[in-house]
């Protein structure tokens, strides 16, 4: 069983940024893709950004330009850095991992930006 550790959330305001990390249990060279996701209250969840095994990261266009996703091949850990934070990326961030046959989620970690 494959464990997803998120970390990094917490509370900033407008403009602000934060740094999630998720932590594999295992190489994540293993996985076709890895990729964050979002959900807000009330919505359905998202796709943020995404990595795949080979290519370029993918972005939403509500955070191209202000997300940058990473990935630490030796740490086992992908990130996403966030810069400009609105309001409306208030959310439960969820890391995901892509395997040959099965999807693996983390728990989420809540983003909160206000004032």
């Amino acid at each position: 069983q494959v464990q997803l550790v998120e970390s990094g959330g917490g509370l900033v305001q407008p403009g602000g940024s934060l740094r999630l990390s998720c932590a594999a249990s295992r190489s994540i060279f293993t996985f076709n893709r890895m990729s964050w996701h979002r959900q807000a209250p009330g919505k359905e969840r998202e796709l943020v950004a995404a990595i795949p095994s080979r290519g370029s990261t993918n972005y939403a266009d509500s955070v191209k330009g202000r997300f940058t996703m990473s990935r630490d091949n030796a740490k086992n850990t992908v990130y996403l850095q966030m810069n400009s934070l609105k309001p409306e990326d208030t959310a439960v961030y969820y890391c995901n991992a892509d395997g040959i046959l099965s999807a693996y989620w983390g728990q989420g970690t809540q983003v909160t930006v206000s004032s």
